[in-house]
């Protein structure tokens, strides 16, 4: 069993394992847990065999979402119980990500399956998404809750100007500004993405969150092997999704070819 505290490598490379529908959400078509579960470590598997250095579980496919405290008590249990069965799997750091921003819930996963870290959506500052506004900043609550259940060697990563939202809220704030406020509240890195799953990341907002911060700098969308190596230049580590799927479509299934190809480039880049 992996550490919650072992840290990542540099230029790590994160897989994303994009759990299949929970029960309750309206895409489940009458798939158990235990089959999201045993699909996921599969996943996992073949992350780990093809060189990947951890990975992150997400419920993506439970839109519509619903946010934070509107989480049904089943969500979390399901992505325990997949949480488990993947850190059966493998040895390597496991992230949490539940949707829409449930991150009390996904510390509170992490915490019962040994996972390293959590992807934290709106820690600082508001917008709206497609599930709504986001109105109040997370920080202060979910740090606090992090030392009530004494898990503060789970890390927290943090979305800036988040994908899927609009942030007309904060036009007024640059993005390294807001990079700064999540350092000021305490994030453990920042992650910086394009405007939706599967598109690319802007190197000039990558460019800027590195000056305004010595704290890890995740990319967090659109990575692919051709656009790696120029993001390694600035960033600590890429979350991989679509590009490792099918069709580079980040609903298919995990791709061993295209992770093969995700590893080449960014080992390349290593050496």
């Amino acid at each position: 069993m992996t550490s919650a505290s072992t840290p990542l490598p540099k230029h790590a490379l994160i897989g994303m394992i994009h759990v299949r529908p929970t029960p309750a959400s309206p895409g489940n078509t009458g798939e158990s847990v235990e089959v999201l579960a045993a699909v996921a470590s599969q996943e996992a598997r073949i992350l780990t065999d093809t060189g990947f250095d951890a990975v992150i579980i997400e419920n993506m496919h439970d839109a519509p979402y619903v946010h934070g405290d509107r989480l049904g008590p089943e969500v979390v249990s399901a992505m325990t119980r997949v949480g488990l069965e993947v850190q059966h799997a493998t040895e390597l750091p496991i992230g949490v990500q539940i949707l829409s921003g449930g991150n009390r819930q996904a510390l509170a996963v992490a915490q019962a399956i040994g996972g390293g870290f959590i992807r934290c959506e709106n820690f600082v500052y508001a917008h709206v998404a497609d599930e709504g506004l986001l109105g109040e900043a997370e920080a202060g609550a979910l740090l606090r809750y992090r030392r009530t259940i004494e898990a503060q060697s789970i890390r927290v990563f943090c979305d800036i100007k988040k994908k899927h939202a609009s942030h007309a809220i904060t036009a007024d704030i640059p993005l390294a500004e807001c990079v700064r406020g999540a350092e000021f509240f305490g994030a453990d890195g920042v992650i910086i993405t394009g405007p939706s799953t599967g598109r690319p990341t802007d190197l000039a907002d990558v460019i800027e969150a590195r000056r305004a911060t010595s704290l890890p700098l995740l990319i967090g969308s659109g990575v692919t092997p051709e656009t790696a190596p120029g993001l390694l230049e600035h960033a600590d580590a890429l979350i991989v999704g679509s590009a490792i799927k099918a069709d580079g479509h980040w609903a298919n299934a995990i791709d061993p070819a295209r992770c093969e190809a995700m590893v080449n480039s960014v080992r390349a880049v290593r050496r």
